[in-house]
């Protein structure tokens, strides 16, 4: 960290001698004799801590002070005061200043100050640089869990998409978890900026121009975006096509390109979208994940709770691999919470005879040859070694879509 004070008077001589004690204990001085002169050194980013007089011509020190914690809340600001000005200076502190000096101020005491001030922003500044160092770790291992091919293919997806600047696609059943995804891929490629999230039932004209300023140089997340009105559509093609801001990550449960063929989704709005497409398998099609989302599911439903955390019996685990899990991710979360609050009948949850469970084999089995084929069906049908028209019947029947799975 470069130690830094930005010293603020209109009185030449003033300034110069604030800066000339400053520079001689080894600090890093830039000077200004206005507001409007230190503004373009006070962002996030400034490593210092500023010293600066009340009484200024025009906009004074409290409009000074306003700015920059309007700009970063932690940047620490000594105000110094004439004499008779404590009453201001109490006003001051109330307004969130670090401290105030009373002019003229004696070098010592002046330098104390600014040694206070100075350790109290290289440690707000360390504690962001550690959060920044654990949110751009490998967050889709820490968060989403599971231990099945679908998905660590699941998380390599999300890797693959949170190293481009392009906009994504993320695709998946009512409650898979698309917001968390798309949070994941934010926490990977834009932590230090902001994660903003829209619902597009809800968005109009007016509501994505407030939500692209809000996101800035980090993320918009538009869930449901299917349900986008049409002219909100255009309004954000628009800003891709013609403005620099956030990275557009969208999801869907729907089938956005079915959509765009159909006349329901402006088409050139879903080729933007789809440059990077993550797809989040549904639970019933990686039953072996069930049991580490279950114990995890159950262990945050018991922090919240505080409740102690409790033993998951074998058979519970395996009653739930059975289920279908129409709600997904979502229905697993309920349960866990039902669980550790003694509310659910675990008991009576039974077990499918055996061509329930053939069927779901058969299902994953379809589901696997698709994703090892790239949604390609011929050669899926030709690895699985039955007839084409066996195989698209197969799908049918499972309500399996083979372009879901196209690489």
């Amino acid at each position: 960290m470069t130690a830094c004070v930005l010293v603020v008077d209109d009185d030449a001589s003033v300034r110069e001698a604030l800066s000339q004690t400053l520079t001689l204990a080894e600090y890093e001085v830039t000077a200004a004799a206005s507001l409007d002169e230190a503004q373009t050194f006070i962002t996030p980013e400034f490593e210092g801590v500023i010293l600066s007089d009340i009484r200024m011509p025009g906009k004074d020190g409290f409009d000074l002070l306003a700015h920059t914690l309007s700009i970063d809340p932690d940047v620490p600001v000594v105000l110094l005061t004439g004499e008779g000005d404590i009453p201001m200076a109490v006003k001051g502190m109330s307004a969130g200043a670090f401290g105030f000096l009373e002019k003229p101020c004696p070098p010592k005491e002046l330098l104390t100050v600014i040694e206070q001030a100075m350790r109290t922003r290289a440690l707000v500044l360390e504690n962001r640089a550690l959060k920044r160092q654990l949110e751009k770790g490998d967050a889709a291992a820490r968060l989403l869990f599971g231990t099945s091919s679908h998905a660590h293919d699941l998380r390599e997806a999300v890797r693959v998409a949170a190293r481009t600047n392009t906009e994504v696609l993320i695709t998946g059943a009512p409650g898979t978890g698309v917001a968390k995804v798309a949070h994941v891929i934010h926490l990977m490629s834009r932590p230090e900026h902001p994660f903003e999230k829209r619902a597009s039932a809800a968005l109009t004209l007016k509501g994505v121009e407030e939500a692209w300023q809000l996101a800035g140089s980090g993320t918009l997340f538009i869930d449901e975006v299917a349900a986008l009105p049409p002219d909100t559509q255009l309004a954000i093609l628009e800003a891709l096509d013609h403005t620099t801001g956030p990275r557009i990550v969208a999801g869907s449960y729907r089938d956005l390109g079915a959509e765009a063929q159909a006349g329901k989704f402006n088409p050139d709005l879903f080729y933007r979208l789809n440059v990077i497409n993550v797809h989040i398998p549904a639970l019933k099609d990686r039953p072996e994940d069930i049991p580490v989302l279950f114990r995890h599911y159950v262990q945050s439903a018991a922090e919240q709770a505080q409740l102690p955390n409790p033993d998951i019996p074998s058979d519970v685990i395996s009653r739930l691999m059975t289920r279908d899990w129409p709600g997904n991710s979502r229905d697993l979360m309920n349960a866990a919470t039902r669980f550790v609050l003694g509310l659910g009948d675990f008991d009576a949850i039974e077990t499918p005879g055996l061509a329930q469970q053939m069927a779901r084999v058969e299902a994953a089995l379809l589901v696997q040859a698709l994703r090892q084929c790239g949604g390609n069906a011929t050669e899926a049908a030709r690895a699985l070694k039955i007839p084409r028209k066996t195989f698209y019947d197969k799908l049918a029947r499972h309500d399996i879509r083979a372009d879901q799975y196209r690489s």
